[in-house]
């Protein structure tokens, strides 16, 4: 038997004491490791917001987990459905027109990606029973912004679109460098880019938090956890849900219904050759469409605010009244479409804000928590500098924040200011 002398006890007990501060150290550094979080940020909800958010995010050199409940501009979505303008004429929101122009060639990059066109250049015009304040602010402001954009009069707008009547109008602008985007589509190809950028999508979804301090992670349906040093909520219809008391009463989700027509067989009038986007401002009382495109049909819409409607339960169906409604205005204006088949009727959402105006800004506990939605109908042209101030706000490159997206400008009560 080996003999142990005294030194050698004592030198046995420094080895286990430096082994077991070294074991010590190791589980230190592990429970660091383990407790750092898994991402640079969340985002939850891949539509046309959340998409942008993490794409630029990801653009940046962050780690970001896109989630969603369903999938990309899924059919209950206000991301979804088939086409949404994109127009420059705000009026003196100039805050609006800038944010158009400037994510239109981010539009064009990213049809550029796709198999099928994501931004189809028709134009819009966008027309006036009478040359109210609102004409002149928007050719002032996109005269500073120098947009190419053209006063037309009755004559010259008789001229040009004679499959309308316009009896009744004074004036319209024409924006050539705009026109429209296939919104399903766009979202789904640029959810594609950001995984093929290195951003990492997952279908979950996600129990509202409870945002009384700031997160340290979300909880998933499945009772799972994720957690991430930011988080981002676009959520679009569901975002009141995840912040009930602070949204719930700020964000009014309302149902809008838009329909297409089979434009009379072999007529070209009313194809994108030959009939751009178009709005009519009709005293603030605005409908819109645009031409048969990819043989969808005629699109038509009232962009009236509709009746509340849950996005999860909420009944689908067009109502015979909107049917009605958009078939006595086609008989006005598109006589020849007055008796068209109905293609397609679909019911959407809007998720609106007091005013109109978006929604980009922190939580006021949770301060890693950004909320970004109210997209009040117009948001959708906006998607990407929607996302590129987000990713900007939330990781402190933000220049200057624009007031009118805060917060504390969310009111509780209507009072639509934003066309």
């Amino acid at each position: 038997m080996k003999k142990v002398t005294r030194r050698g006890v004592l030198a046995s007990a420094l080895a286990a004491g430096v082994a077991s501060g070294a074991a010590s150290q190791d589980k230190v550094g592990q429970e660091k490791k383990m407790s750092k979080p898994a991402w640079d940020a969340i985002v939850i909800g891949a539509g046309v917001f959340g998409a942008w958010t993490a794409w630029h995010l990801r653009r940046a050199g962050q780690k970001v987990l896109l989630l969603d409940a369903t999938g990309p501009a899924h059919a209950r979505a206000s991301s979804g459905g088939e086409s949404r303008l994109t127009r420059g004429s705000y009026g003196s929101d100039e805050v609006y027109t800038r944010f158009a122009l400037d994510s239109l060639p981010q539009w064009k990059w990213l049809s550029d990606q796709a198999g099928l066109p994501v931004f189809h250049p028709t134009g819009i015009v966008f027309f006036f029973q009478k040359r109210v304040a609102y004409v002149d602010q928007s050719l002032e402001v996109h005269r500073r912004l120098k947009l190419p954009t053209l006063e037309l009069d009755r004559a010259a707008l008789e001229q040009r679109y004679p499959q309308a009547v316009w009896k009744d109008i004074e004036v319209g602008l024409l924006e050539p460098q705009f026109g429209v985007l296939m919104a399903r589509r766009a979202v789904q190809t640029l959810v594609r880019q950001f995984v093929k950028a290195g951003g990492e999508y997952r279908v979950a979804a996600v129990k509202p938090p409870a945002a009384d301090k700031p997160l340290s992670g979300i909880e998933l349906a499945d009772g799972s956890t994720l957690s991430a040093a930011n988080y981002v909520f676009a959520c679009g219809p569901w975002l009141p849900r995840m912040f009930p008391r602070l949204l719930g009463p700020r964000i009014f989700i309302t149902r809008q219904e838009v329909f297409f027509f089979a434009p009379p067989a072999g007529d070209a009038r009313f194809g994108a050759a030959a009939l751009p986007g178009w709005a009519d401002f009709n005293n603030g009382d605005i409908y819109y469409g645009m031409p048969d495109l990819e043989s969808r049909g005629f699109k038509i819409a009232h962009d009236k605010h509709g009746s509340p409607i849950d996005p999860d339960r909420g009944d689908r169906v067009a109502s015979p009244g909107a049917l009605a409604d958009v078939r006595a205005y086609m008989a006005k204006r598109f006589p020849a479409l007055a008796n068209a088949q109905l293609n397609e009727e679909r019911v959407c959402q809007y998720e609106n804000s007091s005013n109109g105006d978006l929604l980009i800004d922190r939580h006021p506990v949770a301060a890693n928590v950004l909320m970004v939605g109210a997209g009040s109908g117009h948001g959708f042209k906006h998607g990407p500098e929607v996302g590129r101030y987000a990713a900007e706000l939330l990781t402190g490159k933000l220049k200057m924040a624009e007031p009118r997206f805060s917060l504390a400008t969310k009111a509780e009560q209507q009072n639509r200011a934003v066309h």
